[in-house]
């Protein structure tokens, strides 16, 4: 028998410490608001310790509690993931892809409806965020598409989504053909997303250039700063994979296109568990992100 505590217990708990709420936790339950009470009261007692704070009208978890939180939510996602796996046709299989937020929303979302057409048999469960995924940890996770850390060591294969270009872009309506490029950047608010590498100190220092502007502006997402760039609030130092669609409808346009030498890097890897290589929904999603990616798959 596993020494653990009673499953209506357990559930009873996730649910009232994510909502932070027992009259919450009660409406999603369809139980009574003093039946969770009682059963967070029962856990409490077989851990022997609090696992929340009670306000008014308002109960926060301790920090035991905010840990038990955190890993009964990746079980209860695995419990799941399993479940839809089995409700779904015989055949059906499930995909758990993790994936960098702008890459996901940017260039793998308009393209996954393609995918899902040729394999409707295969259901994908796409989840994004910006931290490293440990896939060796993670069983629940099937594949990570990760930006700027690649995936290494024993067990994990990673491949690299192909170079991308690092270009300046902006609204064409913050173009003035009287002014050079050098000119029209010393006036314009200069974007930056925070987690990107390519910042544009450095770009001015590659290209032998005083970095004129003071007018700056950070996003945590390149998705926010190729918005922000289409909005016309500033030029952006960007992958040219995150504006794609942008440039070919004329709301971006790449500043000095012809006159400066374009910065090239690998930022995506796509990883997954080394024993999973033979499986039927990797092989096949390696193989047409490859494909729309244009790099070999390894």
């Amino acid at each position: 028998m596993r020494k653990i505590p009673n499953f209506v217990l357990l559930r009873a708990f996730e649910v009232a410490a994510r909502l932070e709420s027992f009259t919450l936790a009660a409406k999603e339950l369809h139980l009574t608001q003093s039946a969770i009470s009682h059963q967070i009261r029962e856990l409490e007692d077989y851990f022997g310790k609090p696992l929340f704070f009670r306000k008014n009208r308002k109960v926060e978890p301790t920090a035991v509690g905010r840990r038990l939180l955190d890993s009964l939510s990746r079980v209860f996602d695995v419990i799941e993931a399993a479940c839809n796996e089995v409700a779904l046709a015989p055949n059906s299989q499930v995909l758990a892809l993790h994936c960098s937020p702008s890459f996901a929303a940017k260039w793998l979302s308009p393209r996954l409806p393609e995918f899902i057409k040729e394999n409707s048999d295969i259901a994908i469960r796409l989840t994004s965020g910006t931290e490293p995924i440990d896939l060796l940890r993670n069983q629940e996770i099937d594949m990570a598409i990760s930006y700027q850390s690649r995936h290494e060591g024993p067990g994990i294969h990673s491949i690299s989504l192909g170079e991308e270009k690092i270009a300046p872009l902006c609204s064409p309506q913050l173009i003035d053909p009287n002014l050079s490029v050098q000119e029209l950047m010393s006036k314009l608010t200069l974007i930056e997303s925070s987690l990107n590498n390519h910042t544009w100190e450095k770009w001015f220092e590659t290209h032998g250039l005083k970095n004129p502007s003071s007018r700056k502006m950070a996003f945590d997402r390149a998705a926010l700063s190729v918005s922000a760039a289409v909005d016309g609030i500033g030029a952006v130092l960007e992958s040219v994979r995150f504006a794609e669609r942008e440039l070919s409808r004329g709301e971006l346009v790449e500043l000095g296109q012809g006159i400066f030498e374009p910065t090239i890097d690998r930022t995506h890897f796509l990883s997954y568990r080394s024993n999973s290589k033979n499986n039927q929904k990797i092989k096949l999603f390696k193989e047409w992100i490859c494909h729309k990616a244009e790099v070999p798959a390894e």
